[in-house]
């Protein structure tokens, strides 16, 4: 176990807003794969909901249901938030956009010295939680760790693994592409809405960020935009990909010294044909700019509200495939990583067994605002192969 000092807590894991879309995927998941004799609680706003979701689970497993704790608790009330992270050792949360509901939990987790987990994909919200509380973490020995879902965890434990078959201490690149289906729910929508409006904010929290960063002593690390090109190695156009995703594998190169004393990686969209290769970056581009406009972004938002999303037969036919492209000291890897349902089905399964992992497993000790492959790593790895993502090494093409 790799638990918290002090005084018994009554759960192992709160699940914050599992009677969301996602949230109740993640609940479903962890009642069929939490060990026996793991304490599991679900949280959030309406008690009615909770239990209704409560009954629901029952119908799939009525003993473990049974078990299942109900806490309410609403995401803008500081003192709520400080009861639900005194109460466990890790709290699992989905209540996104996190920029606007948030804050309040990842404080009290850091103040608790309670171990954090979400989906988030908003790069605005990752580096303001590291100003204001990634130093008051570290002291508690609170694990805050973001992006546990698609974005970006099976990026950053792809290259992770990837790095483990190249050489040590030597230069080392790695690019990624990133292949998917899948369809998209309102609160992903929402999300995505709110991360390309804010952009001159996200620009204004990164500046910030890099006054308090620490950066490797004797060591390079980059994570620069690639150009779009053809790739070789996928037989695919490679697009540039400016998501939080790079952002996490470069604070992970960082952080570990495996990755070696000059570090770069880039990450890509890989897309199979040209016309669409060409057409994306300016549809892109669209979207970007109408979501500048708070009226069209409150119109768009609303085609799509959040709690819905895709059926299950819809998620049955979503997939992903990331493949990795390693080199250095003379050799040359090729890796990937697979899933299903990218957004959804897989997210809820990442969320999952990341939080278990840091309720359950022995870990390297780690504290503060870290990334899924500094705090869990090989353990993590050894999860998800374990729930059927698997990690391989390939040949080329």
């Amino acid at each position: 176990m790799n638990r918290q000092d002090g005084p018994e807590r009554p759960y192992d894991v709160v699940l914050f807003g599992a009677t969301g879309y996602v949230g109740e995927l993640t609940a479903e998941y962890l009642l069929a794969h939490a060990p026996q004799g793991c304490r599991l609680a679900l949280a959030g706003r309406s008690r009615d909901k909770l239990e209704g979701l409560r009954e629901r689970l029952a119908a799939l497993d009525p003993e473990r249901a049974a078990g299942l704790a109900v806490v309410a608790a609403d995401a803008s009330d500081p003192v709520a938030m400080r009861a639900l992270a005194e109460s466990t050792h890790v709290v699992a949360s989905t209540v996104g956009p996190y920029i606007w509901y948030g804050e309040a939990l990842v404080a009290a987790c850091a103040e608790a010295g309670t171990d954090y987990t979400d989906l988030t994909g908003e790069p605005e919200f990752v580096d303001l939680m590291f100003v204001r509380y990634g130093a008051r973490a570290r002291a508690t020995g609170a694990r805050i760790v973001h992006a546990c879902g698609f974005d970006s965890l099976p990026h950053d434990l792809g290259v992770y693994f990837t790095v483990q078959r190249l050489p040590e201490g030597v230069p080392l690149t790695v690019d990624g592409f990133v292949r998917a289906r899948g369809m998209v729910s309102g609160g992903t929508l929402t999300s995505a809405l709110t991360i390309v409006g804010r952009r001159s904010q996200a620009l204004a929290a990164a500046r910030e960020r890099r006054r308090y960063e620490e950066r490797p002593v004797g060591r390079r690390v980059r994570a620069p935009m690639g150009a779009p090109r053809f790739s070789k190695e996928t037989g695919t156009w490679a697009l540039p990909l400016p998501t939080l995703d790079p952002m996490v594998v470069r604070r992970s190169a960082a952080a570990l010294e495996r990755y070696g004393p000059d570090f770069r990686y880039r990450h890509y969209a890989s897309v199979k044909t040209l016309p669409v290769a060409l057409a994306a970056p300016a549809g892109v581009g669209v979207l970007a700019a109408a979501a500048q406009v708070p009226s069209v972004r409150s119109w768009l938002a609303g085609r799509y509200a959040p709690g819905r999303g895709p059926s299950a037969r819809q998620r049955a036919r979503g997939w992903f495939r990331l493949r990795y492209v390693g080199a250095g000291g003379g050799r040359r890897v090729f890796t990937e990583v697979t899933g299903g349902d990218p957004g959804y089905g897989e997210t809820a399964k990442m969320l999952a067994e990341s939080s278990l992992c840091l309720a359950l497993d022995e870990l390297p000790t780690t504290s503060g605002q870290v990334t899924p492959a500094t705090a869990m790593g090989d353990a993590l790895i050894e999860r998800l192969e374990t729930a059927g993502v698997p990690f391989r090494v390939r040949d080329a093409r």
